[in-house]
């Protein structure tokens, strides 16, 4: 994939996912071995090794805590320009390996943020933005889609 398609790509996928205050990105990929994860002590859900490899790829300035298991998944605390998001992750396996990866972000905000609809999640907003670019980039990931 070059560059260009890379950024159409991760463009196309803000856009599509502008509109929803928890937006999905869903795609396919053999790059990680489900057998290799810790188990979920909560619930037997996979999905700790892509927020693994996203927590090697932070934007500058931006951190990403350790990995924690949730009955819906894993999850980790990410800080992007001074804003905390909660990033969740799960995988559906798949018997030849391609398996389906989903990924949220939530963004944190205050009660009267949300009471006054400011600081919404937007298809700009840079967490956002760093988790499509990162997805898009990666050229083992297909079948990229968000709602």
């Amino acid at each position: 994939m070059t560059t260009d398609d890379e950024t159409v790509l991760a463009r196309t996928l803000r856009l599509r996912a502008a509109g929803p205050s928890h937006p999905l990105i869903r795609f396919r990929t053999r790059r990680f071995d489900l057998a290799e994860e810790p188990d979920n002590p909560i619930n037997p859900i996979r999905g700790w090794s892509l927020l693994e490899w996203l927590r090697t790829q932070p934007p500058v300035g931006a951190t990403l805590s350790e990995t924690a298991a949730e009955d819906w998944g894993w999850y980790a605390i990410a800080t992007v320009d001074g804003r905390c998001y909660l990033i969740g992750a799960s995988a559906e396996e798949s018997a030849d390996g391609n398996h389906a990866w989903t990924v949220f972000v939530d963004k944190q905000r205050s009660l009267w943020e949300k009471l006054l609809g400011r600081a919404r999640m937007t298809a700009e907003d840079a967490c956002f933005r760093w988790l499509c670019e990162a997805v898009a980039r990666e050229p083992q990931f297909t079948d990229l889609s968000a709602e």
